[in-house]
């Protein structure tokens, strides 16, 4: 394969990857995406001179998209439970979450250039955290549930989202990282 058009499809490899690990922020499985982004590369643009992703790294990239997955639920799941959170909660959690993390996405967008982008991703974080808390918070007063209950079911189903994204992202960031590498080293 000629080497510019070679470094070219790693470089849209790349930034596809990158956007792939933004979408953990609003609750997308951006780290599968990176590795069937991966496998799609490794299958279509490697070449015989030994430049591409590997089926190794591949593999690697499976197994650490599944880890961010059990890292996620557990942070998620964990204090939400250990407060005595329903199914309903968890579920307007969820809901609440991704809903949240679109509002503080969009709420970054009027600070100028580098500030947008950085307060869309921090807005999307934060939004997520506090959907995640109403949603629960919602769920358990639905249920008639007294209001401390709710206010400790929420914060937890809070503190679980923001953990649970930012160990996702950090899983991802590995990802990300080893992609690119095999992709321009290996």
């Amino acid at each position: 394969m000629n080497p510019w058009l070679y470094y070219t499809l790693a470089a849209l490899l790349i930034a596809a990857c990158t956007l792939a690990w933004l979408g953990n922020l609003f609750g997308a499985p951006g780290n599968w995406v990176i590795a069937g982004l991966a496998a799609l590369f490794a299958w279509l643009a490697s070449d015989p001179t030994g430049r591409g992703v590997s089926w190794t790294c591949v593999f690697v990239l499976l197994a650490l998209a599944a880890v961010g997955e059990v890292v996620e639920f557990v942070a998620g799941a964990a204090g939400a439970a250990k407060q005595g959170a329903s199914r309903r909660s968890m579920i307007y959690s969820l809901v609440g979450g991704f809903t949240g993390s679109l509002l503080g996405a969009g709420a970054g967008l009027p600070v100028p250039v580098v500030g947008s982008l950085l307060g869309s991703l921090l807005g999307a974080l934060a939004g997520g955290s506090a959907g995640a808390f109403a949603g629960a918070y919602y769920g358990e007063a639905s249920r008639e549930r007294p209001h401390d209950e709710s206010i400790a079911v929420g914060k937890a189903a809070m503190r679980g989202r923001l953990w649970g994204t930012l160990g996702k992202l950090a899983i991802g960031a590995v990802m990300l990282g080893v992609t690119t590498a095999d992709a321009l080293i290996g």
